[in-house]
């Protein structure tokens, strides 16, 4: 019998998954996936969840992806690389040996050493962070009998203004929901850059500043957050009022990578190579590889078909192929039925982009599912679900 090639893959987002996925098809791999969580987190969608939408439009469990699959998966946190032996060690003191290692362990919230984001601050980089989120605004009708003052967003990126478009529309609906009377809803955002999408081209910012002014959100250009408390953010020494800030802004790469000695460039990212490797068989991906469009979805889920495809390169007698960087569609909603599209050369905005995007959500998940629970996740998009004990007897009354 021929042994194995082993692989294991840290990390259960889109770079990992992926990886696995293209390589548990052959079966001249023993694959193990190794990650502290049981599902991946759908990013893109995390703001629909956070807004009122289904949870399990945003996340995917292992079963579901690797059911059927030669994919061996294991829950934990991996702390030690020994390079010589070859090894990865978790906090639990597991050990699981490689023969060729994939690390994509995504990132983690960057506060910048702001005071008080970290104690009062929310965010939505993960289903606890969302539910946590969700809670507040819904205990605070309750509490208060009212809204917030103000609600604001840290951070004009993808995130922040997804989050900001489809915030208000939320907002009014749980409103309704606790039986209060119709009230205007103030959201602010923040960024420290002089204009929104920094990443993205001037004239796609120019259209979602556009948008969300129609929207009535206020936006604060050029604005440095300086600290938090529990009733006030302080942006460029000018206090704003409120008990709800969601911070969007930042992250920094995972601490692994820092902790056991990998070469860090720009934005902390792991030096690597025209392979995606820092060592003799290591590989990194995704958001923590020093890569041009290192931080969105689909450059992760290519770095993991591009190091599968090498690996099985490898495994029959042929060399490497260089990594080729693709620049990856940017599809930015900003409230209902809008969005904004970057495809090479062609940019466009508004309902057709609003439909470019629910295309590409079918694709991404079908991606890493079958068809027919690609489908079903992907209707899930169209429904509402709260753990609001005020709304859900509301709704079951309507």
């Amino acid at each position: 019998m021929v042994k194995k090639h082993k692989v294991l893959v840290v990390g259960g987002g889109f770079a990992g998954v992926k990886a696995a996925l293209e390589l548990c098809e052959d079966d001249r791999f023993d694959v193990t996936l190794l990650s502290n969580d049981r599902e991946l987190r759908y990013y893109p969608t995390l703001f629909h969840t956070a807004t009122g939408g289904k949870r399990s439009n945003s996340s995917i469990p292992f079963e579901t992806i690797f059911n059927n699959k030669r994919v061996t998966t294991v829950i934990g946190e991996a702390v030690t690389l020994d390079r010589k032996s070859k090894t990865i060690t978790t906090s639990e003191d597991k050990v699981y040996e490689y023969a060729s290692l994939i690390l994509a362990l995504g990132v983690v919230t960057n506060y910048f050493g702001i005071p008080g984001l970290a104690e009062y601050s929310y965010s939505i980089k993960s289903q606890v962070e969302v539910a946590k989120f969700k809670a507040h605004l819904h205990q605070q009708l309750i509490d208060d009998k009212k809204p917030d003052l103000r609600y604001v967003i840290v951070g004009a990126g993808p995130t922040g203004i997804e989050l900001a478009g489809a915030l208000r529309h939320y907002l009014s609906q749980i409103i309704k929901k606790h039986g209060m009377a119709r009230r205007k809803v103030h959201i602010d955002l923040i960024e420290a850059a002089p204009r929104l999408l920094p990443r993205s081209s001037k004239a796609t910012s120019k259209s979602v500043r556009r948008r969300l002014r129609r929207l009535k959100i206020r936006l604060y250009l050029n604005s440095v957050v300086k600290g938090q408390t529990a009733n006030e953010l302080n942006v460029s020494g000018r206090p704003i009022r409120s008990h709800t800030v969601v911070w969007t802004a930042g992250v920094t790469n995972h601490p692994f990578f820092n902790a056991n000695h990998f070469a860090l460039m720009g934005r902390g990212k792991v030096a690597v190579d025209v392979y995606l490797q820092t060592d003799p068989d290591i590989f990194v991906l995704g958001d923590n590889a020093n890569t041009p469009y290192s931080g969105m979805a689909q450059t992760a889920l290519y770095d993991g078909a591009f190091v599968a495809h090498n690996l099985k390169r490898q495994a029959s007698g042929k060399d490497f192929k260089s990594y080729v960087a693709r620049k990856p569609v940017s599809v930015v909603p900003a409230g209902r039925r809008w969005a904004a599209v970057e495809w090479g050369k062609f940019h466009f905005h508004g309902y057709p982009g609003y439909l470019m995007r629910q295309a590409a959500e079918f694709i991404g998940f079908q991606d890493l599912e079958p068809l027919d629970k690609a489908a079903k996740q992907w209707f899930s998009g169209f429904s509402y679900d709260d753990d609001c004990e005020v709304c859900s007897t509301t709704t079951s009354k309507d």
